[in-house]
């Protein structure tokens, strides 16, 4: 049996908020009100000339006509009829999103030893899973491996944290990933410090950006219950925030880049 491919229809590109849809191309725009347009534009002049009506007349009969029908008429019509052609671009590149592989971002702890990643990367990669960035965070005794995959759409959670398991994996954590995730961490650190350095009391809001954490105001309660996760604490000139992720403990990394946007911070309040 045969099967083809759909294409989402133009109106899956309208914005969730407003409606509308994204602004077409110029050139595709152009064209498209000309396709439009001329057609009238020469059949009205057609007929007008071959009445032969006072010149005035002939002026403001030209004018009007064509101002009501390709305005009200014939542009609306054709941008409905044109609508695939106009947004094609929009559509192939939502093609490209809809069939990309499916991306998860895994957190687990292996020994210290040569080969463990590569043991993981084989029990991945028999289930189709692809790693795409590894982050490494040292600890005493073993290490933390951040990674995001790709992997087709019936890998499940469960389908991955077994094979990490399976590679020898302890404390393994699987989230649903989008491409932001791709990002490098020194990247996004270097974009949020810029943050700061524009505006110091974005501090808090940068730090949990950067953590993925909860942030909790100063004076909130700082104790947390075991099942919330983990807390951090920062103290920049006597004002306190914490910072909870639940199900991730924060690793030496991170903390050390959360204080380093404390200092930032304070050296840019210094220095204004």
């Amino acid at each position: 049996m045969w099967r083809f491919a759909v294409r989402p229809c133009v109106t899956a590109l309208a914005c969730e908020v407003c409606g509308r849809l994204p602004h077409p191309g110029r050139t595709r725009l152009t064209l498209a009100k000309l396709a439009a347009v001329f057609p009238v534009e020469l059949a009205l002049h057609a007929l007008v000339i071959r009445w032969h009506p006072p010149y005035l007349v002939t002026v403001a009969l030209l004018t009007i006509t064509t101002t009501i029908l390709v305005i009200w008429v014939v542009e609306p019509s054709a941008m409905r009829m044109l609508g695939g052609w106009l947004h094609s671009p929009e559509l192939r590149h939502r093609d490209r999103i809809d069939k990309a592989p499916a991306l998860w971002r895994i957190r687990v702890r292996l020994t210290d030893r040569p080969g463990a990643l590569e043991t993981l990367a084989k029990h991945l990669a028999h289930r189709g899973a692809n790693i795409l960035t590894v982050h490494v965070h040292q600890l005493e005794g073993a290490v933390l491996d951040e990674l995001v995959v790709d992997a087709p759409d019936e890998v499940t959670t469960q389908a991955l944290t077994a094979a990490a398991v399976h590679a020898g994996g302890t404390q393994v954590g699987v989230w649903p990933a989008t491409v932001l995730s791709l990002i490098d961490g020194q990247t996004k650190a270097l974009a949020i410090a810029a943050r700061i350095v524009g505006d110091p009391d974005e501090l808090p809001l940068a730090v949990a950006e950067l953590l993925g954490a909860r942030y909790l105001a100063p004076g909130a309660p700082q104790a947390v219950e075991p099942d919330e996760g983990t807390l951090l604490e920062l103290d920049l000139d006597g004002r306190c925030w914490g910072f909870v992720r639940p199900d991730e403990p924060f690793t030496p990394a991170e903390i050390a880049r959360a204080h380093r946007l404390v200092d930032l911070a304070a050296l840019t309040v210094r220095r204004g």
